[in-house]
């Protein structure tokens, strides 16, 4: 391929892009993502060898430097890449886990080089799984009051206590854990980042079966677990930092700018073999067409502002508010689609499984139950609402006492 450089001929990328993919992605994968989507990843052989395939290429990551196995393209060329994905039904097949989407770019915002060359060829080429511990029993939205200690141990770490909703633990061989590493300290400023191997007798996982009979997530319990004093992520005590930071990647990867995969159908088709149309071929429903439309205003506004959020974050690794704003922009659009899919479906938006629903039917009621955590996880709406108010605002904190 062409060597593009900082003035990049994006249609031309295009063209070697969707080249390469045709040549490359297989056939008999096309739209069936939901293979790659599990909660670890799949052993299915054709997904196999095109998560090796696509990592040797360096697009499974594709904005990272090449010097650490990712594709060195520009913002641009990595959404051209993505729409070209999704114009042949491709999808990205390494992201299960936490490592693509917050611990990779945690750890090349503040990994030493050592750190990198060990942890980021791994993850772009879906060798490993990693998940991440925050939550604890008694610190979920106050995780600062976290308890998970890390005590000094010469050339090591001896860690002890407890995670609670670790995602994926019980599949993952690493984790970016937030631990205490000075309790006489503010609470902020004890805390420590660091990344620990999940293979050891130390550590012991407990999955937590959800109604549907799911277990996404994990209790984690640490007894005498160890790490080197290199797993140290960023400076001593100053882990808070490196902690926001790995929020707001996870926050930008659930804004909708995830790479391949085909968007879910226009709103405006399945509501027009719904509900139908007038003469005039508009939809049939005047309320809900204005309030269509107002919905797919909204889902642009947030496509753009994702857009100059990324732009305005290039090159700069400090913590900052915008993936707040635009977390729950993404929750709107997501649960207002959800919701007026299931309106304009009818009674036939009610089915669970059945003869008497189509397979799109079924699935549009499951992911309108499943988007209701989408303002929980990830740092809940009213979360991210504080701090909205108060760091990009500048309102007062309303939750000191008087």
């Amino acid at each position: 391929m062409a060597d593009f450089g900082a003035d990049v001929d994006i249609e031309a990328f295009r063209g070697e892009a969707r080249a390469w993919l045709e040549a490359n992605f297989p056939a008999s994968l096309k739209g069936k993502a939901a293979l790659a989507t599990g909660e670890s990843k799949s052993s299915h052989p054709d997904i196999v060898a095109w998560r090796r395939t696509l990592g040797e290429k360096g697009w499974s990551a594709p904005t990272w430097p090449k010097e650490y196995g990712g594709g060195g393209l520009t913002a641009a060329q990595a959404r051209v890449l993505g729409q070209e994905m999704a114009r042949i039904g491709a999808f990205h097949p390494s992201m299960f886990g936490m490592g693509i989407t917050m611990i990779g770019p945690t750890i090349l915002d503040y990994g030493t080089e050592e750190q990198k060359k060990k942890h980021l060829p791994p993850i772009i080429m879906g060798e490993v799984q990693w998940c991440v511990g925050y939550s604890e029993p008694n610190a979920g939205s106050d995780l600062a009051s976290l308890q998970t200690r890390a005590d000094d141990a010469g050339d090591s770490w001896k860690i002890n206590g407890q995670k609670i909703w670790t995602s994926g633990a019980q599949h993952s061989d690493w984790c970016g854990l937030l631990v205490r590493t000075d309790f006489s300290a503010k609470k902020h400023e004890g805390i420590s980042f660091l990344l620990v191997d999940m293979h050891q007798p130390g550590i012991e996982t407990r999955p937590i079966a959800l109604i549907s009979g799911a277990s996404p997530f994990c209790e984690t319990f640490f007894t005498d677990a160890v790490a080197p004093k290199a797993a140290l992520l960023g400076q001593i005590n100053v882990g808070w930092t490196v902690g926001k930071r790995l929020l707001q990647h996870e926050r930008a990867s659930q804004t909708g700018g995830s790479m391949g995969g085909r968007g879910p159908k226009p709103l405006n088709e399945i509501a027009k073999a719904y509900l139908g149309v007038d003469g005039e071929g508009r939809l049939a429903d005047a309320d809900f067409r204005t309030r269509l439309v107002r919905h797919e205003m909204d889902a642009r506004v947030h496509g753009q502002t994702l857009m100059r959020a990324a732009a305005e974050a290039r090159g700069n690794n400090s913590p900052g508010n915008a993936p707040s704003v635009l977390k729950n922009s993404a929750t709107n659009v997501a649960q207002i689609r959800a919701e007026l899919t299931l309106e304009l479906m009818g009674s036939q938006g009610l089915g669970w499984d059945g003869a008497n629903y189509s397979h799109d039917e079924v699935e549009a009621v499951r992911s309108w139950l499943w988007g209701k955590a989408m303002s929980i996880y990830g740092g809940s709406a009213e979360i991210q609402n504080n701090i909205i108010s108060k760091r990009i605002l500048g309102l007062p904190d309303n939750t000191q006492s008087t």
